[in-house]
């Protein structure tokens, strides 16, 4: 099975990763996060018993699950991932490859990398994204996996999280929920600098 030919698929209630043998995983983005009561500390802690990162935790005090969810792992930006595949190659390298859509803009990367950290980010720089990680946390909850990552570009740092059925998923969630906020900051920081230059 092709991973570039289903991409109707994208945003279903369908399995995140398939297999199509022990030496390819092929990722389907499933839904958003659903949404929780309020909490007054934590959100994540609320919902899953895990605290955020302290930071982050700071940051995101007084947040329902669902203010928490829209602002730190909103998928409605300019950056989409539509599918993503692996193959193992020798020497511990793989060769990736994914189908991302940079507003109505549908591109086809590749990259051949150690892990899927170092391929989106060589990826991404390549469609002329920028992002350094400079914190990563991931909880294994059972079904779930979700990752928080501190991640930024030029000046421009944020908190993000990804959630997934594998915490590679939830990993390149966050990535791309890291480039869709600090694209989303940049853009409001451009329009308040030339507002203020008139």
């Amino acid at each position: 099975m092709n991973a570039f030919t289903s991409l109707l698929s994208f945003g279903s209630d369908a399995p995140a990763f398939t297999s199509d043998s022990p030496r390819r995983a092929t990722f389907r983005a499933p839904n958003a996060c659903t949404n929780s009561a309020a909490t007054r500390i934590d959100p994540f802690a609320a919902r899953y018993g895990r605290s955020l990162p302290l930071p982050l935790r700071a940051e995101a005090a007084g947040l329902s699950w669902q203010e928490f969810v829209a602002v730190y792992a909103d998928e409605r930006g300019p950056l989409r991932l539509r599918d993503w595949s692996a193959t193992t190659m020798p020497a511990g390298r793989a060769a990736f490859e994914a189908t991302i859509a940079v507003g109505d803009t549908i591109h086809t990367a590749a990259a051949l990398a150690c892990g899927p950290v170092a391929a989106m980010t060589a990826m991404l720089h390549d469609l002329g994204f920028g992002l350094e990680i400079h914190s990563f946390h991931r909880h294994d909850l059972g079904d779930t996996h979700v990752t928080f990552l501190l991640c930024g570009s030029g000046e421009h740092r944020t908190w993000v999280m990804g959630a997934g059925e594998s915490g590679e998923e939830s990993t390149l969630r966050a990535m791309i929920a890291g480039i869709n906020r600090i694209h989303t900051s940049a853009q409001g920081c451009a329009a308040t600098s030339k507002s203020a230059h008139r």
